[in-house]
């Protein structure tokens, strides 16, 4: 059975590969090609197009282009159907008079392009449909061969494998989040439970960066690229099933990464307005700041603006007289990397010098590029939305699925490095545990930490102190 190349190997933007020799019955008018790049084809053509044969096994890129994108127009479990049509019907593997040798020749094939898919796309598994149809796939390409078995266990054994740690890992954020409790509601019941800060936790703001590194490069590792075509969903007008579109919406890890941003947000704001000492805030702000700061240098860019986003909330940025004592140099600086303006071009220049460093790095230290997550998510949605997927003539627009995959492809690299810090649980535990206030709170806190300056925040102060506290 050939081996898979890497993932890495493969989504390196710098040789991501649209270019696909014409093959099989492929230059007719069902698939469109321009200088060797396919660019459109109708969905039966592109199917077609995935399935090996004797002579032929489709591009690696394209295996993960049209996998990743076809979702919007079938179900995985559907086109897994449709592939095991194709395969018996091309290579009449369901008649009687069919040749040991004939399957032999194809089998290794088809079963490297299920390892593929099951490698690639795990979550697509957990569907008891698509499991129904990978098992008949297999048993009608190999035909109970002896010689398969092995093959046939290490695809299955490696898919049961991922879809159990995944499982752990949903059970695992589920408990974080309930013992994650509101920071108003345990000072009202247990005050002394919180005494502790950040700075008393780890007072070493470059071991907090690398803590930050090891939770980001964790629930990356499970967000299935699947979620980023998946979050935008919606119904294809040549489609009639309305019904499909709802259970086609899993996001779970992709929606846990964007929460696990906010509640980092949160956390920093928090932080900051719970001193009761302005000296005390200053401190933290400015530890915040160099853990910021190492980040950026890590590359861990959705930390380094999720510390940024919590210093610039509101009840934050309004004590005046807590950013007097702060040396804010180096905080200027920071704001300027990730300045929105220009849709983000110094961060987006930023990004790119560090994913350049990750593609001729020696150490897995060098090749940490952790994106921006919120922008990601907002330019494959704005890809999404700013082209058609559907063609006039009712083609798949294929040159819109190449940039998808270029986009996701380059995440997946980047999801899969291994943190290189030593891993540092106790710091790791407050941070995923600690009670945050909410929204609501910070401001009462910030109030509290510095008065009202004018009547619409004197009447909020009272407002929050009469809800929260059930002071008047």
């Amino acid at each position: 059975m050939p081996q898979t190349p890497t993932l890495v190997a493969m989504f390196d933007s710098s040789s991501f590969n649209r270019n696909l020799y014409q093959s099989k019955e492929e230059s007719c008018s069902a698939l469109y090609f321009q200088d060797n790049n396919l660019l459109s084809g109708s969905l039966e053509a592109l199917i077609q197009h995935l399935v090996p044969n004797v002579d032929y096994y489709p591009d690696r890129t394209y295996i993960f282009t049209f996998l990743l994108s076809s979702r919007l127009f079938i179900h995985p479990f559907e086109l897994m159907a449709k592939v095991c049509h194709v395969c018996v019907e091309q290579q009449r593997l369901n008649e009687p008079g069919t040749e040991k040798n004939q399957v032999r020749k194809i089998a290794p094939k088809i079963l490297q392009l299920l390892a593929e898919w099951t490698e690639t796309f795990p979550y697509d598994f957990r569907d008891e449909r698509m499991m129904r149809n990978l098992k008949d796939t297999i048993n009608r390409i190999t035909n109970g061969d002896e010689m398969y078995r092995k093959n046939v266990q290490q695809i299955t054994q490696n898919l049961i494998r991922k879809l159990a740690a995944l499982s752990q890992y949903e059970e695992l954020i589920a408990k974080i989040n309930a013992q994650s409790t509101d920071r108003m509601t345990v000072l009202k019941t247990k005050p002394q439970s919180i005494q502790r800060d950040i700075i008393s936790v780890c007072s070493d703001p470059y071991t907090v960066a690398q803590q930050l590194t090891h939770i980001e490069l964790e629930r990356l590792s499970y967000i299935g690229p699947e979620e980023f075509v998946q979050a935008f969903v919606q119904k294809d007008p040549l489609e009639n099933n309305e019904s499909c579109y709802s259970d086609r919406k899993k996001t779970r890890n992709l929606e846990a990464y964007v929460e696990w941003f906010n509640r980092l947000s949160y956390l920093v704001a928090s932080e900051i307005c719970m001193p009761v000492k302005k000296k005390h805030r200053a401190r933290i702000i400015e530890f915040f700041i160099d853990v910021a700061r190492e980040c950026f240098n890590i590359g861990n860019f959705n930390s380094l603006m999720a510390i940024i986003s919590g210093m610039n909330m509101s009840p934050v940025s309004r004590l005046k007289k807590t950013w007097a004592k702060v040396k804010t140099a180096k905080f200027d600086i920071l704001e300027h990397q990730m300045d929105p303006s220009s849709n983000f071009y110094n961060y987006r220049t930023a990004l790119r010098g560090a994913a350049q460093r990750s593609l001729t790095a020696h150490s897995n230290r060098e090749k940490i590029v952790i994106p921006f997550c919120s922008l990601l998510i907002k330019d494959i949605y704005f890809l999404n939305e700013g082209c058609t997927s559907r063609l006039p003539n009712g083609h798949v627009n294929f040159e819109k699925f190449w940039e998808l995959a270029k986009q996701v492809g380059e995440f997946m690299a980047w999801k899969q490095v291994e943190c290189p810090f030593e891993k540092d649980r106790k710091i790791i535990h407050y941070i995923l545990t600690t009670p945050i206030f909410s929204e609501d709170a910070l401001y009462l806190a910030s109030y509290e930490s510095e008065s009202p300056e004018n009547h619409i925040e004197k009447d909020r102060w009272k407002t929050l102190r009469s809800a929260l506290l059930g002071r008047s």
